[in-house]
């Protein structure tokens, strides 16, 4: 397999040396006329990094060669060439320093749980960025209208759904917390919850996990806005207070926010308490009072009522479908069934090697700006509607989201929870023990 080949030889095998008869094998041997090559053993530090980690994106042409015969997915007889999420993870792991790779980060990456975990956080992370951009226009037309009550029907509509996009992160975020289903290894507490809490090593891992996820999110949406979701997923799982994203670039983004602005986007489940018993917001939304769909809380997992009896026949929940589809679908249907996940489900030949878009003799515009010389928030008194609208990043590769609305009457718990377990999708083992080899190869050359 190309997996066993080393990491060079790319030039001529027998190249700047020369042929010896060697008298013991009776037979010509090779000898290099070259120096031999000083090895480099790569010092990784007891406890991983958590500051500033920055990953390559200046692949260049042989690394992606090496990348692509070596690490690539590569397509089974019948499949379809369309973007996965494990194509995203692939060049996230390739392109990240190796002194935060583990062998526990590795396998935490391929699991069904955490899959479900990246998909959620994609589909929220592009609406939310879809609907602050939506806001920030409203925003400035505001400031020549009125206020209708048909705007606070339509901004009602948008918190909703981020809500319950961001429930559907907490939903397993909150299995991995516990330890429940695939992730129970990883408690820790240990397997069986029985030993002294690894609690140093388990923020470290967090905090490693959190900055791969961020990195795989802005590689799923066509590496825009970068900064702008660093911040909100580090609110999402931290707090306001404890985001050390916007402790270091300072950029206010909240503060700045209108009053109706910060209501979309934070959403009504935000709690403001003392320092010490901040909880966070993910685990708000799932303790909100809020009207929450109870099917949501098992979508991948466990088989819900997705069906809705009307007038004697069985109609789709088109909402729930939608949700159920993007978070735990096949990756090849997403498209057919108009769900759009960032440039997950798209078809692979329009991207190149490390999942950027084809030329088209379009934007050239760097994809990573910095938000500490932009303002992400709503001050309209600072802010012109020009220079507003171009601090937020329109998404060109793919269409906007469109949920499903949400149904007319509330859906009432039902006399017994469905006990029968959804078919989980599997991920791909055979590139597990890709990037385990690359990383036992790179930790220990000899």
């Amino acid at each position: 397999m190309a997996d066993e080949d080393d990491e060079g030889g790319f030039g001529g095998l027998y190249e700047d040396g020369h042929w010896v008869w060697d008298e013991e094998t009776e037979g010509l041997v090779f000898v290099s006329d070259l120096p031999p090559k000083q090895v480099e053993i790569i010092q990784i530090p007891t406890k991983a990094p958590t500051g500033t980690i920055d990953f390559r994106d200046d692949v260049d042409l042989i690394e992606q060669i090496r990348f692509r015969r070596r690490y690539q997915r590569k397509l089974k007889p019948g499949q379809a060439d369309v973007i996965t999420v494990q194509d995203v993870k692939d060049i996230a792991l390739f392109t990240a320093p190796v002194n935060i790779l583990s062998p526990v980060l590795i396998n935490m990456l391929h699991l069904p749980t955490t899959e479900r975990f990246i998909r959620a956080l994609v589909l929220c992370c592009q609406y939310y960025l879809q609907i602050a951009n939506e806001m920030a226009d409203r925003i400035i037309k505001l400031e020549s209208k009125v206020r209708t009550p048909q705007c606070e029907i339509v901004e009602s509509e948008f918190r909703d759904n981020l809500s319950d996009l961001r429930l559907l992160v907490a939903k397993e975020y909150s299995t991995m917390l516990i330890g429940g289903g695939d992730t129970k290894k990883f408690h820790h507490m240990g397997p069986q919850k029985k030993r002294r809490s690894l609690s140093d090593k388990d923020a470290r891992f967090f905090e490693t996990l959190l900055r791969m996820c961020v990195q795989i999110v802005w590689l799923a949406l066509g590496r825009k806005a970068f900064n702008q979701i660093e911040l909100e997923v580090n609110r999402m799982f931290k707090s306001e207070i404890f985001n050390a994203v916007e402790h270091t670039l300072k950029t206010g983004y909240i503060s700045k926010m209108v009053k109706e602005e910060r209501q979309v986007l934070l959403g009504k489940c935000v709690r403001q308490d003392k320092k010490l018993n901040t909880r966070s917001p993910l685990m708000n939304e799932v303790f909100c009072h809020r009207q929450i769909d109870y099917r949501m809380m098992g979508l991948g997992v466990i088989k819900c009522q997705q069906y809705v009896v009307c007038c004697n026949e069985n109609s789709v929940n088109p909402r729930i479908l939608y949700m159920l589809q993007a978070v735990a679908g096949p990756e090849e249907k997403l498209s057919e069934l108009g769900i759009v996940l960032g440039i997950i489900g798209m078809p692979r030949n329009v991207f190149d090697t490390m999942l950027r878009p084809l030329p088209t003799g379009g934007d050239t515009t760097k994809s990573r700006a910095s938000v500490s010389t932009q303002s992400y928030g709503s001050n309209k008194s600072a802010v012109s509607a020009g220079s507003r609208k171009s601090q937020l990043f329109l998404p060109t590769l793919y269409p906007n989201i469109v949920l499903p609305a949400k149904e007319s009457e509330l859906t009432y718990f039902p006399s017994q929870f469905s006990d029968e377990t959804e078919v989980i999708r599997p991920c791909s083992e055979t590139q597990r023990r890709r990037w385990q080899n690359r990383l036992q190869r790179l930790l220990h050359p000899h």
